[in-house]
Formats: C-alpha cells, structure tokens, sequence
C-alpha cells in the first residue's frame, strides 16, 4: 500500500525513477481498488464511480509509468508505443520488467543505496 500512497503524493512529479517493485504493487492496488469501484457502481444507483475513478488515476498512472521507464534509462516518448496495437504493448511490457539500469540522467539507482 505505502507504494501506491507514494504514487499518489507523487501525482504530478514526472521526474525521478520507480523501481519494478513500486510499478508493480501500484497496478495491483489500482486494480484492487478498480474491482471495488465496480462493484459499488453495481450496487448504488447513481453510478458514475467507475469513470470518476479511472478519471482520477489517469496522472498517477502516467507519472509512475514514466518514471518507470526512467528507471530503465528510457525518455517518456517511449510511451507512444501504446499506439501501435500488440507489438507496441509487448515491447513496452518488456521495458517494465526489465531490471533497473545503473546510475543515469535521471537519477542515481534506487536498488544501490543512498549515494555519499
């Protein structure tokens, strides 16, 4: 939860880089949080959660990504792959899993420690 909170503080903040970890566990509480604002949608009558949510979440999703793809020595143009349909997915997916790269434009490694 705390890296889903940081990406949340974090909103707006485009510089930097996310570890793996922080991606990952922030796809899986937004998620989480996603299927429980389907299901209060399904159950209340004004509706409207589901697209307010997803509404609310669309800077934080791009700011973690990009700082993601920082963290992989890569410029946030790299999100254009979106557009190209499968192959643009699959090649972005493996960027995302790739392991942190060493210290870089974009800040020192997270994994190394804290730098003197």
């Amino acid at each position: 939860m705390e890296y889903f909170i940081n990406a949340l503080t974090n909103y707006a903040d485009f510089t930097g880089r996310a570890r793996r970890r922080e991606y990952w566990y922030f796809n899986l509480y937004y998620f989480i949080f996603f299927l429980i604002v389907i299901v209060l949608d399904a159950v209340s009558t004004a509706g409207g959660f589901t697209a307010l949510y997803s509404l609310a979440m669309i800077v934080p999703s791009v700011s973690v990504l990009v700082r993601r793809l920082h963290d992989t020595s890569r410029t946030a143009w790299w999100l254009l792959l979106i557009l190209i349909p499968v192959v643009g997915q699959l090649i972005l997916l493996y960027f995302l899993v790739q392991d942190s790269h060493q210290d870089n434009e974009y800040g020192y490694n997270p994994k190394g420690g804290i730098l003197c």
